[in-house]
């Protein structure tokens, strides 16, 4: 049968063969991905729309990978010199494309432990950082690694093998018959990779149909679901144009009016949100210093009724003011970084850390006090280009920034920087040497040891469970060091000075079957510091609201533009 199919199908039997080949392979995928989630995927009634729209997908995926590649092929292949270069052209892209389908699709099942749903654009922004993506993977995901380059060599030698005895015995036709073949393929190849007949080609929301973010995840096949993040990383500069359509000065009505600031603060037209802020304190301003923890969701937190992983945060709680219910604007530490450093809430586009026009100018907190002769500085353990960091603080505020390079003998380097007691000292010395010198000054520290592969030195802490390299460990690990600066903080001469706030950038990871799990964005936050007097503030609170709500806390009377609101005020 399949001789009189190669024969009948001449130069177009290759890319079939290959067509079944990818249909098999990312079908298997499915249907073990979905096995695997089987509960989830029955919860949403959703074996028949994965399976089918799976296919849709699928169809429509091969044939934007070879759809050119077999067009030409019928045109070029031959048993001449031109016709036999072009088939091992032809050869090689489809081995190539089998390998690309086969890898991605081995790597779905740790990306979706890790991130809840099919590899999407994460995947390839990462790989802008290949140093700490290569130090996390060959510490924490050997295995992984392992099963993924079988996976490509196999998935290419064996494509290489199958593909290249289809190339071979082909009947080729005369060229009047190859014109007609390409353009009979031509208008179907066009349908089968648009899979619609609608105004837009398919995309992910043609295919969703449940309000779980895995299950909608799964009839998309995972080189689709990259390509498609790439696609809407390039789309950006429009985002905006999702939103509905208000009237800008509905819009900026509304807005002014979520501040819980009178209409009288707004003062400068060309600057809606731009408002003066006095401050509750009245005494002489103080200094600050947020340590922004990574990934350190409310589900961590004893205090928060987490795991008990953090006795030191939660004694910090019982001397501060905490906020049981703060809410991330994000799942990524940038989102994190924008709210809390800018009061800047989170869009469809990149976050403002690294969207270009935000590199200079952009309101910050650090902006804001260095112009009232405060020294801002960012201390992080890890390199400081990750996400961009470094341009956008230096160009926005701070004047220093300490990174993993100026460490001099770390106690202990792990996969994303120095430990966190690294970095906590460091911090203690630079405090120290501000306060000597007299010197007022904000200090943002940024953590890095609760990150996958979530290294830490031995005999810190009694670990919570085996492995010693899980995530809670890692969090309690977290909290150690947490509890080790405060206690030198405390008898510290700035202690009197500075109001500190511990507050995490993101949960873990965002994760159910919820289409916005909720409960993942809640995250810990609590301000201390003396004069700070202790209450469990039960409000909804956003971390957009911290900024305005520390500025006032320090003293510091200020004009900004941030819409979030003081709570000292509420």
């Amino acid at each position: 049968m399949l001789f009189h199919v190669k024969k009948n199908t001449g130069p177009f039997y290759p890319f079939l063969l290959f067509m079944g080949t990818a249909v098999l392979v990312l079908f298997l995928s499915r249907l073990g991905l979905s096995l695997w989630q089987f509960d989830r995927v029955s919860a949403a009634n959703g074996w028949v729309p994965v399976l089918l729209q799976g296919l849709r997908v699928d169809v429509a995926t091969i044939i934007m990978m070879i759809g050119v590649i077999a067009l030409f092929s019928i045109l070029l292949s031959g048993p001449g010199l031109v016709g036999r270069v072009w088939n091992k052209a032809a050869q090689a892209w489809l081995s190539f494309a089998l390998m690309l389908l086969v890898f991605m699709e081995l790597a779905t099942p740790p990306f979706i432990i890790e991130y809840g749903f099919r590899p999407n654009r994460l995947f390839v922004e990462f790989l802008s950082y290949p140093k700490e993506v290569v130090s996390m993977l060959s510490r924490g995901h050997r295995t992984e690694i392992v099963i993924c380059l079988a996976g490509l060599c196999v998935s290419f030698w064996a494509g290489w093998r199958l593909f290249g005895n289809a190339f071979q015995g082909i009947t080729y036709p005369g060229r009047g018959w190859r014109m007609a073949m390409a353009l009979l393929i031509l208008a179907p190849g066009f349908l089968g990779a648009r899979s619609s007949l609608g105004h837009r080609p398919l995309n992910p929301a043609m295919v969703a149909f449940a309000d779980d973010a895995l299950v909608n995840s799964l009839p998309l096949n995972s080189f689709y679901a990259v390509v498609h993040g790439i696609n809407q990383m390039n789309d950006e500069a429009d985002s905006s144009k999702i939103y509905g359509h208000m009237a800008k000065e509905d819009i900026i009505r509304s807005i002014r009016k979520e501040t819980g600031l009178p209409e009288s603060a707004f003062t400068n037209p060309d600057f809606p949100t731009l408002h003066h802020q006095p401050a509750t304190y009245r005494g002489k301003p103080k200094n600050l210093v947020i340590i922004l923890e990574e990934s350190l969701g409310a589900r961590y937190v004893g205090t928060l009724g987490g795991l008990p992983l953090t006795p030191n945060l939660d004694a910090l709680a019982k001397k501060g003011w905490l906020f049981e219910r703060l809410y991330a604007t994000g799942t990524r530490s940038v989102r994190g970084i924008e709210a809390i450093i800018s009061g800047f809430t989170p869009t469809p586009a990149l976050s403002v850390v690294k969207l270009g026009k935000s590199q200079h100018d952009f309101f910050t907190l650090a902006d804001s006090l260095r112009r009232k002769g405060y020294f801002c500085e960012f201390i992080y353990g890890g390199e400081s280009h990750f996400d961009n960091m470094r341009s956008f603080f230096l160009g926005n505020g701070f004047h220093q920034v300490i990174e993993q390079k100026d460490y001099e003998n770390p106690e202990f380097v792990a996969s994303w920087g120095v430990s966190d007691e690294d970095l906590l000292n460091r911090t203690h010395q630079e405090l120290l040497k501000h306060h000597s010198q007299g010197q007022p000054f904000f200090t943002l520290v940024f953590s890095s040891t609760n990150h996958d592969p979530f290294d830490f030195p031995e005999g810190r802490i009694e670990l919570f469970e085996e492995p010693m390299q899980t995530r809670n460990n890692a969090a309690k690990y977290a909290d150690y060091a947490i509890g080790r600066f405060f206690e030198q903080a405390e008898k510290a001469p700035y202690w009197k000075d500075t109001v500190f706030l511990v507050v995490a950038d993101h949960d873990s990871r965002v994760t159910g079957a919820d289409l916005v799990p909720v409960s993942h964005f809640r995250i810990p936050g609590v301000i201390v510091g003396d004069g700070i007097s202790h209450k469990r503030d039960s409000r909804l609170v956003s971390q957009i609201d911290l900024p305005t709500t520390l500025l006032s806390l320090m003293g510091v009377d200020n004009e900004n533009p941030m819409l979030g609101r003081d709570m000292t005020r509420q």
